[in-house]
């Protein structure tokens, strides 16, 4: 059973269009069991209480005591005057208490706001305390001279008192679980509302469940403050899986588990052959070579995911069968995709167009920016009522047996010499040259550059891969072998520090 669209919305396509316009673009109704996701973590505590819930670096904590400390925590941020609805800065590392602060300010109320406090400069915390309304933050004691003066209340974790006996103060929950601050397009960051209902859509379903059950070992290995974050960790804790956090070395960590989740960026740096255990492997974020999902497929079922975190985590989600067309799959349950034209039109099937989001993994728009709110999300004309949908910025078509193929984003298109290019195609037919796993292509100085990777790749034979596949304006002018692709903190390629190499660089290259 799928949502049904409104008739007048389909009126400019052929009859056969409409229908798998509609058919192809709703994704199963499926109902969660859970409106809050804390709640389903607290099923998890109540059935099995001793199961080991998080690991990290040697330690662990039970689901009974992890319960515990958040119901503790949540009445202490209670009594210090945290209301539901509010925001509550969650400013540290990966860790247990980290964990802790999470599921304890869901049981306050209250949003969480996570930071990774290494990483993030002084200034971007304080955009984020003043704009996200914050009037307190959670640390632990080691971070707490990590923070700027001034941010606002600071509370420690691991400091609250563990009192025994206390009387939990009862509290409302909130619609908002999180605000999740993007890079965004305005050169600041945005805080993405999302709502437990939105988790609950995504994690509680299939495929966003991935199967993880009591025992199931999820690595956490991504920012804490991106959004494929709450996938791993409240994904995991939410069907009684043990989540375990990596310190320092990734594949290590990513060796011990059955469940990966990643971006194509994090997973390239790790080697099949080392992470046997994993079954499961769910990657998002940015382009995912097929080299890599064929690495990985061939021992564990390989999801290719898609999604900005406006629409919470992913909304689209392919299980990758080695050797087959990779696309970035179908409609997650309860939403749907809409392929647009520049005056918002469906576009027929097989044509190329800008992919719109609806349904219930539309979040709560952006906060306090409610003009850019208004720019993004847009009264949806094919559920109609007050749903939203969801510009994404992502090219994409519907291949004729329901699949939706991924063409790069609307700011990826660029143009050389005077004719549209698409990075993503270059990126492609570089990376089906031998020996070449990864690339990646930017617009430098009005020509294109491409990046290649390992650093023993020929960037003489990626060249030629580009000119058997695509028209010669598409030809990188340089081509420049590296030994990995750098990431930024989130786990995507980093193409600004891309660029920052080709000062000076020579076109000798290739």
């Amino acid at each position: 059973m799928k949502a049904e669209f409104h008739d007048s919305a389909l009126r400019d396509l052929p009859l056969l269009d409409r229908a798998l316009f509609q058919s192809f673009g709703a994704g199963p109704i499926r109902i969660p069991p859970f409106h809050h996701i804390h709640h389903a973590v607290g099923q998890q505590a109540a059935r099995h209480p001793d199961l080991t819930a998080v690991e990290h670096l040697g330690e662990s904590i039970t689901y009974a005591e992890l319960d515990r400390r958040a119901e503790l925590l949540a009445e202490f941020l209670t009594r210090a005057g945290v209301r539901p609805g509010d925001q509550v800065g969650l400013f540290l590392t990966r860790s247990i208490p980290m964990v802790v602060g999470i599921l304890g300010i869901l049981k306050a109320g209250a949003a969480y706001v996570p930071q990774d406090v290494r990483i993030a400069p002084a200034v971007h915390l304080r955009h984020i305390v003043r704009t996200a309304s914050i009037n307190f933050v959670l640390t632990t004691s080691e971070h707490r001279s990590a923070l700027p003066d001034n941010l606002a209340t600071v509370i420690a974790i691991d400091e609250v008192p563990d009192t025994t006996r206390f009387c939990r103060t009862f509290t409302e929950d909130s619609d908002i679980a999180a605000v999740i601050f993007t890079s965004g397009t305005t050169g600041r960051p945005n805080g993405v509302r999302v709502s437990h209902a939105n988790l609950c859509n995504v994690l509680l379903t299939a495929p966003g469940c991935l199967g993880v059950a009591p025992g199931t070992r999820v690595s956490q290995l991504l920012n804490i403050a991106f959004d494929m974050a709450m996938w791993e960790i409240l994904g995991t804790l939410a069907h009684g899986g043990t989540l375990v956090i990596r310190g320092s070395d990734i594949e290590r960590t990513a060796s011990t588990v059955d469940v990966v989740i990643a971006t194509p960026s994090v997973l390239a740096s790790l080697d099949p052959a080392v992470c046997r255990r994993v079954r499961t492997v769910a990657v998002a974020g940015e382009r995912c070579p097929q080299a890599l999902a064929d690495a990985w497929s061939r021992h564990a079922v390989f999801h290719n995911s898609c999604g900005p975190t406006e629409v919470t985590i992913v909304n689209t989600v392919q299980r990758y069968e080695p050797g087959g067309p990779l696309t970035i799959g179908r409609p997650v349950p309860n939403t749907t995709v809409y392929v647009l034209d520049d005056d918002l039109r469906p576009c027929r099937i097989g044509e190329i167009g800008e992919m719109w989001a609806g349904g219930e993994c539309v979040t709560a728009g952006y906060l306090g920016d409610p003009e850019l709110t208004a720019a993004r999300y847009l009264p949806d004309p094919f559920l109609g009522g007050d749903r939203l949908m969801f510009r994404t910025r992502d090219l994409g078509r519907w291949t004729h047996d329901g699949q939706l193929e991924h063409h790069g984003r609307t700011d990826d298109q660029v143009k050389v010499r005077g004719f549209r290019v698409e990075l993503d195609a270059v990126t492609s037919a570089l990376e089906s040259a031998t020996d070449c796993s990864r690339a990646t292509t930017l617009l430098h100085n009005g020509s294109l550059v491409g990046f290649i990777s390992p650093a023993s790749a020929a960037p003489e034979e990626a060249r030629r891969a580009v000119e058997e596949l695509l028209p010669y304006y598409c030809v990188p002018t340089l081509i420049v072998p590296v030994d990995t692709l750098p990431t930024t903190d989130r786990g995507k390629v980093d193409r600004r520090a891309l660029l920052s190499r080709l000062d000076g660089q020579k076109e000798t290259v290739a």
